[in-house]
């Protein structure tokens, strides 16, 4: 075993042992130290698999067979692709686009490219041609993979890279012939399942993503084989997921998410990967799959958490141990809900793309419902005034960098689970990491015993009158009305107060869109929130959302700003002042 292995399980086994004493976990544990080659793919995953036949992934097909493979055969077949690729000529350093949904095939490519020191670009297949030719150009691609559906769009994508058909069988006449030119991944399985040998350095880039992009042109994230593979250690540690366990995750590959939970996450202990495939989101489903299948550990955003109460599951699936939520706040009515039914409390964690879980509620916290918890093991945390650059106990969540004095950060001082740098984009870089900090562009605010509880994102937040309006406050009293199914607020700017509080709220199934509607709520906002940060406008609305499910509030802000500017009321909205008895 090398000492960049012995170093990785010495911290994971220390988290695993302190499991249900977060303050230890917290107050004791160490970064390991992996030394200059540190490979996860090598170092940690097949260290686990060798000889293992426990289920390393299970994905279940809706009306189909179930796929089930073990550890020992992710570990050869991952060779065995690894020898293929080297053999068609791809070399380390060069970037790889995934392209894939969830199936057997996006596991093995993730392995081998790992392996080989190619640089993985996870790529969710709702995107289009457009943003596609802006993947592929910025982010130098050379590789492609992509399932028959999708690999078609890259018919009008320019660039030098070379196209490998993953089940091309399964496409249409037109689109084989389409693709004629493409490698076919099933070829693999001829290849060498002979080891490959581990020539990457531990600060080498073994995975970029692109950021959302809710406000401007997607950035693009580089992580090191130590910030991302070894940084999940800090996700481990929230996720609580144990050897022996089997863990759902609701995430669709190409975003972070995804990596966290349905790859090195599970992975680092040597737990089993359950995916659940449906054509459309069928809650009951999800939840029977979750007991059939045994799940221990379950993470899911909070849309699916308030789509699993509308539907009212009220059952626990049996072996459910661990319920956790990210990607967005958790509102408090939600997670009282499902601890009232399932006798489990659902545990909230905030990261980012650029991060791997910075915050949360670990195994054994108490939860304070609606705060994203404590630091996790491993890092540090400050709250920074935007105006001022000094710490306080509300402000921009940051990463203190270890700079000195004049603002520089010294060297060997940067967080382990932190990017590298936004590629080709110094600007960027070096905006996120002035003052000695990296910025993250969300607030929060610090309560009794530290605990950290989100309040918005530095744009999202508004002024009313003299106050400061956090959206994610509103819309957590909002959606404790039963007709409100999800809400995004923002502000809508006005000559006297210069903004005035508008909700833009998704109906439950089945609640009309009209007066009667629209007056219940906004008298629940009077009664559920205190005069400053009221709702007074509300409109029925499509909530407009990234490929990753983020509300865009951007363009809901933009809207009110038009309208404002032409002096006109936005058409569908209603008013405290339509009805008699609200205004005031």
């Amino acid at each position: 075993m090398s000492n960049a292995t012995s170093a990785f399980f010495a911290a994971r086994d220390q988290l695993l042992s302190l499991a249900g004493d977060p303050d230890r976990a917290r107050r004791e544990f160490v970064w390991p130290e992996p030394g200059d080659s540190f490979n996860w793919a090598h170092d940690v995953f097949d260290e686990i698999a060798r000889d293992n036949d426990t289920t390393a992934l299970w994905i279940s097909e809706r009306g189909g067979a179930d796929t089930k493979r073990s550890f020992e055969a992710m570990r050869r077949r991952s060779d065995q692709v690894a020898n293929w690729l080297r053999g068609l000529g791809m070399r380390k350093g060069e970037v790889a686009m995934l392209m894939l949904d969830n199936q057997v095939e996006l596991w093995e490519i993730m392995l081998a490219a790992m392996k080989l020191g190619v640089v993985i670009l996870p790529t969710s297949v709702v995107l289009g041609a457009a943003e596609l030719t802006d993947r592929v150009a910025r982010g130098s691609v050379k590789w492609v993979f992509a399932g028959p559906n999708d690999a078609v769009k890259f018919a009008s994508v320019p660039g030098k890279y070379r196209g490998i058909g993953v089940d091309l069988d399964s496409g249409s006449q037109d689109q084989r012939a389409m693709l004629f030119n493409w490698d076919r991944y099933e070829e693999s399985r001829a290849a060498s399942e002979a080891l490959i040998p581990k020539r990457t350095a531990s600060g080498d880039a073994a995975i970029i993503y692109f950021t959302s992009g809710t406000t401007s042109l997607p950035k693009i994230v580089e992580h090191s084989h130590v910030s991302y593979p070894l940084g999940h250690l800090s996700t481990l540690a929230w996720l609580g997921i144990r050897p022996g366990d089997t863990h759902l995750v609701i995430s669709a590959p190409g975003w972070g998410k995804h990596a966290w939970s349905s790859f090195f996450g599970p992975w680092h202990v040597g737990a089993t990967i359950f995916v659940a495939n449906s054509p459309r989101f069928d809650p009951e489903y999800l939840v029977a799959e979750l007991d059939r299948a045994e799940v221990a550990t379950f993470c899911a955003p909070p849309t699916v958490w308030r789509m699993l109460i509308q539907h009212e599951l009220t059952t626990k699936p049996r072996a459910l141990r661990e319920v956790v939520s990210a990607g967005e706040p958790l509102n408090p009515e939600v997670i009282a809900r499902i601890k009232d039914w399932w006798g489990l409390e659902i545990r909230d964690g905030y990261g980012q793309t650029e991060t791997t879980a910075l915050i949360g509620n670990m195994p054994g916290d108490p939860v304070v419902p609606g705060a994203m918890g404590l630091p996790l093991p491993g890092v540090k945390i400050a709250l920074v005034d935007p105006l001022t650059g000094e710490e306080t106990d509300e402000g921009e969540i940051c990463l203190p960098l270890g700079a000195d004095d004049a603002g520089t950060a010294r060297s060997g001082s940067r967080p382990v689970n932190l990017m590298t740098a936004y590629i080709g984009n110094e600007a960027a870089t070096a905006h996120a990491t002035e003052g000695g900090y990296f910025h993250t562009g969300d607030v929060a605010v610090r309560g009794e015993g530290g605990v950290l509880t989100f309040v918005g994102r530095t744009d999202d937040i508004f002024k009313s009158s003299d106050f400061k309006v956090s959206p994610f406050e509103v819309e957590s009293a909002l959606i404790e009305h039963e007709f409100v199914a999800e809400a995004a607020v923002v502000g809508a700017p006005d000559d006297t107060k210069l903004n005035i509080t508008k909700a833009y709220v998704a109906l439950a199934a089945g609640v009309p869109a009209d007066a009667d509607t629209a007056r219940a709520i906004l008298a629940h906002a009077r009664v559920a929130m205190p005069a400053y940060m009221r709702v007074r406008r509300v409109e029925f609305f499509e909530l407009p959302k990234t490929a990753s499910g983020k509300i865009r509030r951007v363009e809901l802000r933009q809207r009110e700003v038009d309208a404002h500017a032409a002096g006109e009321r936005v058409e569908g909205e209603w008013r405290e002042s339509d009805f008699s008895g609200l205004k005031g």
